[in-house]
Parts: structure tokens; C-alpha cells; sequence
């Protein structure tokens, strides 16, 4: 009987470093698909821009409405520009109290804005005619915010690399 247990132990043992030896062993690893993403530059006709994040992580644009430049906040989730009451005025747009007719959600709650209709929006040379928007009052908007009612009539806008690209 003692020499079962030794003999059984003994084939343990031996199993045991005979497994260590096999992980041990190199297995070659299958070969990987790698995506490569290649550049291709705008055509001729077509313009393009790329923006940086700013220090606090977003992209922010000088652009011209209706000839006069206002900075905007680019914002992917805002369905429409945005304008401050104050920066609205400054283009000469000033809405009257009962304007004020869509509900608008925001960070700070439910407010009301005033539609309006802007000629002529230019980012760094891209520009779109006939494009929507809401003016808000300024203590329920602390910047402009560039939306999709602009966004959408470019050919493409990306988020790649860190960076924002907008391409007409």
C-alpha cells in the first residue's frame, strides 16, 4: 500500500513540473488585423478646418454672423446656435418679450428663447447661408453655442485625434 501512495505522489509530482514546463513554452501569437485610417485631403472645391480642445477640453470658434464676429462654443448636442440676449443685440437682433415662445432645456432648467433666422454664419472660411437659431437670455446662457442647425449643413464634422474637423 505505502508504495501506491509513493508511486501515485510521485506521478502528481511529475505531472505537476511536466505542466509548469508546458506554459512555460512560447506560443505563437495570432497574427493581428490592424485598421489604418488614411487621410485624404479635402477636394479642391471642398474647405476644411480643424480646431483644437481648449485648456478646459472644448472647442471654441471665432465665427461671423451677418458680418460681425462672435465666439462660439462648438456643441455637437445643441440642435440649433444659440445666442446670448447680449451678443444677439450686438447683431442687431433683439427679440421682443413675446418672441420668446420655444422651451429650451438647459443645465440651469426649462427657459424660454426666441427663434430667429441668420443670414450668414462663417467658421474659419466655411460658410453656411440661411441657418436657425434661438436667442436666450443671457442668465440662461453663459456662452454662444455653435449647434447642429449649423453643423449639419457642412459635407462632415468629426471629432479625430483630440481634435474637431470641419469640412465643407
Amino acid at each position: 500500500m505505502r508504495a501506491i501512495i509513493v508511486f501515485a505522489g510521485l506521478a502528481l509530482a511529475i505531472g505537476a513540473w511536466v505542466s509548469g514546463l508546458a506554459d512555460r513554452t512560447v506560443k505563437p501569437k495570432p497574427k493581428e488585423t490592424v485598421a489604418v485610417a488614411v487621410a485624404t485631403p479635402p477636394p479642391a472645391s471642398g474647405r476644411s478646418i480643424t480646431i483644437p480642445r481648449d485648456s478646459r477640453g472644448h472647442f471654441r470658434v471665432d465665427a461671423r454672423v451677418d458680418g460681425r464676429r462672435v465666439d462660439f462654443m462648438v456643441d455637437t448636442g445643441a440642435s440649433t446656435i444659440a445666442l446670448t440676449a447680449s451678443d444677439a443685440g450686438r447683431l442687431g437682433v433683439r427679440p421682443s418679450p413675446s418672441e420668446y415662445t420655444v422651451n429650451v432645456k438647459t443645465a440651469n432648467g426649462v427657459v424660454k428663447a426666441a427663434p430667429v433666422q441668420l443670414d450668414r454664419v462663417d467658421v474659419g472660411g466655411l460658410v453656411v447661408r440661411d441657418v436657425s437659431g434661438l436667442v436666450v437670455p443671457d442668465k440662461s446662457l453663459s456662452e454662444n453655442l455653435l449647434g447642429l442647425s449649423y453643423l449639419t449643413k457642412l459635407k462632415r464634422f468629426e471629432y479625430a485625434n483630440g481634435k474637431l474637423v470641419l469640412e465643407q
